[in-house]
């Protein structure tokens, strides 16, 4: 029971944790690719605009990525969002390995107390007999307890990882679509007043 309980405190700990740290607004907060689109184009986006980017959300850093590459062509700025967005990943997954392993072990640890209990009940069968109800009965409800208590912390350790996954999930295809779409309207505002001086060059 002792391991089973120390599992179940770890595990609401993370899941406590990942319910704070995955709030929607810390990972993907909305519009903020329109509010740096729209600084960027206003000319005050500077650096300190580009540190405080980086330090609001898991969006924000992959978004300060390819602004830092702004200089760069497209392919670059693709690149370098690609490996923020690995580490970003990396560290919105944190604990959830460990949430997974306790979903997965803490009915093992059931099963080892059931098998515990249930040596001790041939035991006493070996030593008493079948007479001695009391320790009999002992023997069997710690083998259904721990049981018990190993799927008790395994079924929501298991529901609430399977939940962070799927919400990591949708928060990578979000952040990949946003930062995508920030390179693609940057590049193409460029190109666009790159072709408007040619042509003007052209009419002179």
């Amino acid at each position: 029971m002792v391991p089973i309980l120390l599992c179940s405190i770890v595990a609401f700990a993370i899941i406590a944790e990942r319910f704070w740290s995955l709030q929607k607004k810390k990972v993907v907060p909305p519009n903020l690719v329109a509010d740096v689109w729209s600084s960027f184009r206003d000319q005050s986006f500077d650096q300190e605009a580009l540190q405080q980017l980086k330090r609001g959300s898991a969006l924000g850093r992959v978004l300060a990525a390819g602004l830092v590459n702004l200089q760069h062509d497209r392919e670059v700025m693709k690149e370098a969002i690609e490996e923020t967005g690995r580490h970003v990943v990396h560290e919105l997954e944190r604990f959830l390995n460990t949430l997974g392993t306790i979903a997965s072990i803490t009915p093992l640890l059931g099963l080892l107390g059931t098998v515990i209990g249930m040596i001790k009940v041939f035991n006493t069968i070996t030593t008493s007999g079948v007479g001695n109800a009391s320790l009999l009965a002992g023997g069997i409800s710690e083998a259904l307890i721990t049981t018990a208590s190993g799927l008790v912390v395994a079924i929501p350790s298991l529901m609430f990882y399977r939940y962070f996954r799927g919400l990591l999930d949708e928060y990578v295809v979000r952040m990949e679509e946003e930062a995508l779409k920030l390179v693609e309207v940057i590049h193409g505002e460029r190109e666009e007043d790159t072709q408007m001086r040619q042509s003007g060059s052209n009419k002179t």
